[in-house]
């Protein structure tokens, strides 16, 4: 085994939020700029892990589907194309950062980089189809929610619009990523917590869906062998009383601890409960280490000095 081979397999999560940050327009330029930090920590990393990139697409998802909406003189698309549309964006801008990053650290020789567009399997009959619960898109006005002719649910950052998000059970192209990171490829993947497909037979067909990034990161990681499953945010990390007077950033939390906080309530389903619920899935399910951090605390997380670590 080389040690290419022997070094330990990094999942980064990035939020999709984080690539638009708040009071921004989400122009692309924004976008851009807000990847620059955290590809340049994961650039870095990649010297010493064999890296996995996965990214969240609520804002973007969501802001296609206002475009759609805005203009009656073409077709509109289903969710599942617009997710799919999101993985080929998000995955072009993540790729080419880490291109301008790689030059930046005057590397003869860049990491080779794929992105996939990936499916992830969901039950037809998951009740989140029924209680739609996924925030998307930009936060609304009290006015705008009032009176928007779509699901809305009010999160930690205000009004959002929902879509349904059942549990992911497989990522179908798990047997290809796990080969390209034994080829030491940088593998963006899973975009948007993947496409949506429920199985027919033999064959998959897309639903109208956005599954958790998280989440379905945990599944894949399990799925392929990660080592470090890293969740990189807008936030800090886990908190307690968030949003509140006293509200105060757990540094370390044990999958007792979080269990309990969960049924208590403290990370809301629209934010932190599911970053809190893969951490769970990934440790429980065999994997070794999982943390939540900040976009610009990548680094610092790993080597234990930032975020919230999950210890058993």
């Amino acid at each position: 085994m080389s040690p290419r081979q022997a070094a330990p397999v990094l999942l980064v999560a990035l939020g999709g939020n984080a690539l638009i940050q708040k009071g921004q327009q989400g122009t692309i330029e924004e976008q851009f700029a807000n990847l620059r930090e955290p590809i340049a920590q994961i650039a870095r990393l990649s010297q010493r892990h064999r890296v996995i990139i996965t990214h969240g697409n609520g804002p973007q998802v969501g802001n296609l589907l206002l475009q759609q909406e805005c203009c009656q003189d073409v077709p509109r698309l289903p969710l599942e194309i617009l997710v799919a549309q999101t993985q080929g964006q998000i995955g072009y801008m993540i790729e080419s950062s880490l291109d301008n990053q790689f030059m930046a650290l005057g590397l003869e020789v860049f990491k080779p980089l794929v992105s996939l567009i990936s499916y992830v399997v969901v039950d037809r009959h998951d009740p989140a189809f029924a209680n739609p619960d996924k925030p998307i898109g930009p936060v609304l006005s009290d006015e705008q929610a009032a009176g928007a002719p779509y699901p809305v649910m009010r999160t930690a950052k205000g009004w959002r619009r929902v879509v349904a998000s059942p549990q992911p059970i497989s990522i179908v192209e798990k047997r290809e990523i796990k080969r390209l990171i034994g080829m030491d490829f940088i593998v963006i993947c899973c975009g948007g917590g993947g496409i949506s497909v429920v199985r027919q037979g033999r064959h998959f067909a897309g639903v109208d869906a956005v599954i958790d990034k998280d989440l379905a990161s945990s599944r894949l990681g399990l799925e392929v062998g990660v080592d470090i499953f890293c969740m990189a945010t807008d936030v800090p990390g886990a908190a307690l009383d968030f949003g509140q007077p006293g509200e105060r950033v757990l540094d370390s939390l044990s999958l007792a601890q979080a269990r309990r906080h969960l049924d208590e309530g403290q990370f809301h389903a629209g934010s932190m409960g599911p970053k809190v619920r893969a951490a769970l899935m990934f440790l429980e399910g065999g994997g070794k280490s999982a943390l939540i951090c900040s976009t610009s605390q990548i680094e610092a997380a790993l080597a234990g000095k930032a975020g919230t670590q999950f210890v058993p």
